[in-house]
């Protein structure tokens, strides 16, 4: 188990889900169409893409006076093999055990525990997204209870939230097109406000790799 450091005030975390690219265990649904290796060389393109964005601009960076800690939350591999991949620039903390919904929870109470003051989750397999979206995530949050990033396949790359609100991982029905309306119908039976962002594509099928391949 991981103990996180406690943060002084004002202190934003930028998580990142992701998995080392060990083939036949990563972007299985691109396997069909790239093979094992190809599937798990995606993935790591793709996570590097992103981790080079947020390396730049989010490591130790600060606005409204709030610093912002970039946190890698990986499955698969271990914490030695994720810095020996992708530098020692960033955090590295193991998933918990079980589904989507479960590692989201549990991530985000780990990092509300350690003193985080706001925190945005998004995934490695949205070549799109940017420090622009994470940024306007978090402010959003000055004014609503939770941010959704909509992905145009029903799920959503970008979730940020400013205290657990656990029941918005419960009874989803993950990797599906209704993830979207299942969370925004959860949190409207809470009385919970939520603000949007624009909508992105994520990589997923084989039918999304032109996307990527567009922006190689």
């Amino acid at each position: 188990m991981i103990t996180l450091p406690l943060w002084p005030a004002r202190v934003d975390g930028l998580f990142v889900f992701t998995r080392f690219p060990q083939p036949g265990y990563t972007k299985t649904r691109l396997i069909p169409a790239l093979g094992e290796q190809g599937a798990a060389n995606v993935q790591r393109q793709m996570t590097e893409h992103l981790m080079s964005r947020f390396h730049t601009h989010c490591r130790n960076s600060s606005f409204e006076q709030t610093t912002l800690s970039v946190q890698v939350h990986f499955a698969g591999g271990t914490a030695e093999q994720m810095a020996s991949w992708l530098g020692n620039s960033f955090t590295f903390v193991p998933q918990c055990k079980g589904n989507l919904g479960e590692r989201l929870r549990g991530a985000l109470q780990q990092g509300f525990a350690s003193g985080l003051n706001r925190i945005a989750v998004i995934g490695s397999d949205c070549p799109e997204l940017d420090l622009q979206q994470v940024t306007q995530a978090l402010q959003l949050l000055n004014r609503y209870d939770v941010v959704l990033g909509p992905a145009l396949d029903g799920g959503y790359y970008l979730i940020a939230l400013k205290q657990p609100l656990p029941f918005l991982f419960e009874n989803i029905p993950w990797s599906t097109k209704r993830v979207f309306e299942k969370t925004k119908a959860i949190a409207a039976s809470h009385n919970i406000s939520i603000a949007l962002l624009k909508p992105l594509s994520d990589i997923d099928r084989p039918e999304d790799l032109p996307l990527w391949y567009a922006l190689q």
